[in-house]
């Protein structure tokens, strides 16, 4: 790839940025070699003065985030935060026995600085798998004698849709550590393979605050008290969906909310972070995760939760795996729901049940106007689910194949979406 350079080496060199090239010689002067120099290097150990750190605040390295709040970018890690994350696993009660199997991508935080930063700081075994699979996930977990495991996102649904079999209590699992757990996954996952404790952490790579739920409470990412407190100076405050930005006052302060209320999650200390996460607090002190800022749309002037929506989707029998999301309809205000739905294996889709469990679990303003049937769902290699491109390709039945429906109250049913109903939808002849 060295020719590619050729227009850009110039400028390259000028920002002080140098090029190596994975070679004994370099045909190009301006680009350096590296094998001879690994060749000629000295065996010996590094001396320690060369990398031992003066300060727990300097970095360590550096981990690319996936974008969540914002562009990917380059997170700086420190020792400090190294350690802090390395003490997660013994914060939740581990100890050296534990044998802890991580599905993860090491180069994602979660399993790096928690999973094998934790393992070592506990002299305890982990069990590396490649790459995850729902299918071998318990064979291994009994193959190596697991106790602990980690997930994030959806691995835990994904082993849920597994087929049920009579081995699945069978198995030495007394924990899972992770973050993004939903409430119905968890419930069906403790029900389906045991009283397995599972241990919440909220937190990001690139954020300055965490929580943790130690004690296993179905739904929160953690419990705040006088320590917490002072050791994370954080404030939900009350956040404007319409104008996308905390609401001020008349000083142009940021405004908290209510025990109970949903609002943004703000680290602060001489300046803040915007997690671009809201949550709530209730009055015991337990800490909710509610939604990502940009995923909550509004319709009919009421804020929808893409995560609440589907969780109660995800109820429905018939459905594997659920993302909603909101659409733009020309001429309308907010942006209507919309849910990409996978259809369990053996099932069908039923429009007239779905209309019922909607009409009777939901409010109005949160019902999905429009369902999209995938084949297989778009993830991110951290299991998050992508909304992207299905937010950008709408609900338009000429320009995507999927089979796609839409809310009709009438008939009290899911109809297709036809181009006879999708025009008379963008004439407002449709009533949605």
């Amino acid at each position: 790839l060295v020719e590619c350079l050729d227009g850009i080496l110039t400028s390259l060199l000028e920002d002080n940025i140098q090029v190596w090239a994975m070679e004994s010689h370099s045909e190009h002067p301006q680009v350096h070699s590296l094998l001879d120099k690994v060749a000629a290097a000295s065996e010996q150990p590094v001396p320690a003065v060369l990398h031992a750190t003066t300060s727990l605040k300097s970095p360590t390295l550096y981990i690319f985030t996936s974008g969540t709040t914002g562009l990917p970018k380059a997170a700086v890690i420190t020792h400090l935060q190294s350690l802090k994350a390395a003490a997660g696993f013994w914060a939740f009660g581990m100890t050296e026995d534990d044998v802890v199997y991580i599905p993860l991508p090491l180069y994602h935080s979660a399993a790096s600085l928690i999973g094998i930063g934790g393992t070592i700081e506990l002299g305890a075994t982990c069990v590396l798998k490649k790459k995850f699979s729902a299918s071998q996930f318990w064979n291994d977990c009994r193959k190596h004698n697991v106790t602990a495991f980690q997930y994030i996102g959806e691995l835990c649904r994904y082993l849920c849709n597994q087929p049920k079999r009579e081995v699945d209590k069978v198995h030495k699992v007394r924990m899972g550590v992770g973050n993004g757990l939903r409430q119905d996954v968890w419930r069906e996952f403790q029900s389906r393979f045991g009283n397995v404790k599972m241990c919440e952490v909220y937190g990001s790579t690139e954020g300055n605050l965490c929580f943790m739920n130690h004690i296993g409470k179905i739904g929160t990412v953690g419990r705040s008290n006088f320590l917490y407190r002072l050791l994370f100076k954080y404030d939900l405050v009350k956040y404007d969906m319409e104008k996308d930005e905390p609401v001020k006052d008349q000083y142009g302060f940021c405004q908290k909310v209510g025990r109970g209320e949903t609002g943004l999650l703000l680290s602060k200390g001489d300046a803040y972070f915007n997690t671009g996460d809201l949550m709530a607090e209730d009055q015991e002190g337990f800490i909710c995760f509610k939604d990502r800022v940009g995923d909550t749309f509004r319709w009919k002037g009421e804020n929808v939760a893409t995560t609440e929506l589907t969780e109660a989707l995800g109820l429905v029998d018939f459905m594997q795996e659920v993302n909603v999301y909101g659409v733009e309809i020309p001429g309308l205000e907010g942006r209507a729901g919309m849910a990409a739905v996978i259809i369990r294996p053996g099932l069908m889709f039923d429009g007239k049940k779905l209309f019922e469990h909607v009409v009777t679990d939901l409010p109005a303003y949160a019902h999905p106007r429009f369902i999209r049937i995938q084949e297989m769902m778009e993830m991110t290699s951290t299991f998050k689910q992508q909304k992207f491109q299905l937010v950008q390709s709408g609900f338009n039945p000429s320009t995507i194949s999927d089979p796609l429906y839409v809310l009709d109250y009438q008939q009290k049913n899911y109809i297709p979406l036809t181009e006879t109903v999708y025009h008379s939808i963008l004439a407002g002849e449709y009533k949605l």
